[in-house]
């Protein structure tokens, strides 16, 4: 049995210099990393910088019962890197400040921070500075990530026109039937502790709740399509919220076709499984992390044939408002019913 080291034993600064190690930096723009009173970073010239930061609570984004610390870091940082892939920037460094309770052991935060390597080296971005303190609650993870763009390359929420093509990355609801399934397991242990979770045949819809990806891929393959979005956002409340933000940002109102939404067969059979319905899931379910973005009707023929990308639909005047058109035609509004954070 591996030898458990309390916080105390180190002190701040001993942990510091703990985690310092196994910490390699690969961008040119960073001068200075961890080590000093602050990071110093050079921009290249003709770049814009875009920042973002997030927050992750124990209890309320992660529940320790299910995720593995080694995967509350990873998502820690992918959901931060997908703030600057929906702005189509490349991310290039991150600063993480945790709060953390006497009952977490050194050992325990090393993976915690493993994760964070393992998606900095993912995301080829430089982990430079931070901070760490008590808590006299759960574990506090507070990342804030930096990234570059190209002057005037950076797409915002409010670029999108009636006529443009209404497109997402990837697949749709995972993340939510993920948590569906974790939940239910974390039920069944709770009322009796031998019992054993079965997690494998939910491995997909698991995989997309506890360690999801940022789509830098796809705003590296528009890069070479020669595709600039015309507006983005990356889907963390789900679907419905997030095109409600892209139209009213840019004054126009959208339409969606059900029979175009993309979802994945193992996401079909646990929604199926759950009696819940697919098309509610892939509308509502946050925490997905795909890409929403829209491209002028002439890059139809770029991106019609993409193997990760959907044409969901497309915008529309404002008067016309956001409309989900279902397979007999008919136009419901759409809700936003996803995660809410207060």
């Amino acid at each position: 049995m591996s030898s458990v080291t309390p916080l105390n034993a180190l002190g701040e600064f001993g942990l510091i210099n703990r985690l310092q190690q196994t910490i390699t930096l690969r961008q040119p723009s960073t001068t200075l990393g961890i080590g000093d009173d602050a990071a110093i970073l050079s921009p290249a010239a003709g770049q814009d910088t875009v920042i973002s930061t997030d927050l992750l609570v124990e209890g309320v984004h992660f529940d320790l019962t299910f995720c593995p610390l080694k995967h509350v870091g990873y998502k820690a940082v992918a959901v931060n890197v997908s703030d600057v892939a929906a702005m189509n920037a490349t991310p290039t460094q991150i600063v993480v400040g945790i709060a953390v309770g006497a009952r977490y052991s050194v050992e325990a935060i090393e993976e915690l921070y493993e994760g964070m390597r393992l998606a900095c080296e993912a995301y080829n971005v430089d982990l430079v500075g931070g901070d760490t303190t008590a808590s006299r609650g759960g574990l506090t993870i507070s990342v804030t990530v930096l990234g570059q763009v190209a002057q005037s390359q950076a797409v915002r929420r409010s670029g999108a026109q009636s006529n443009d093509l209404l497109c997402v990355t990837g697949d749709l609801g995972g993340a939510l039937l993920g948590l569906q399934v974790l939940e239910r397991e974390k039920q069944a242990w709770q009322a009796d502790p031998e019992f054993q979770p079965e997690l494998e045949k939910y491995s997909y819809v698991v995989q997309r709740q506890l360690r999801p990806e940022a789509r830098m891929d796809i705003i590296y393959e528009l890069r070479e399509l020669g595709i600039t979005p015309t507006s983005m956002i990356d889907i963390s409340d789900g679907l419905a919220s997030e095109t409600l933000h892209l139209c009213q940002a840019s004054g126009v109102g959208a339409r969606i076709f059900t029979e175009n939404l993309p979802i994945a067969n193992p996401t079909l059979e646990v929604a199926e499984e759950f009696n819940l319905d697919p098309i509610m899931c892939m509308l509502n379910g946050g925490e997905d992390y795909e890409l929403l973005f829209t491209v002028p009707l002439a890059d139809h023929d770029k991106i019609k044939n993409h193997p990760d990308i959907t044409i969901i639909g497309h915008m529309v005047p404002q008067s016309e408002g956001a409309n989900l058109i279902t397979k007999a035609g008919q136009a419901v509004p759409l809700q936003a019913q996803g995660f809410k954070h207060f």
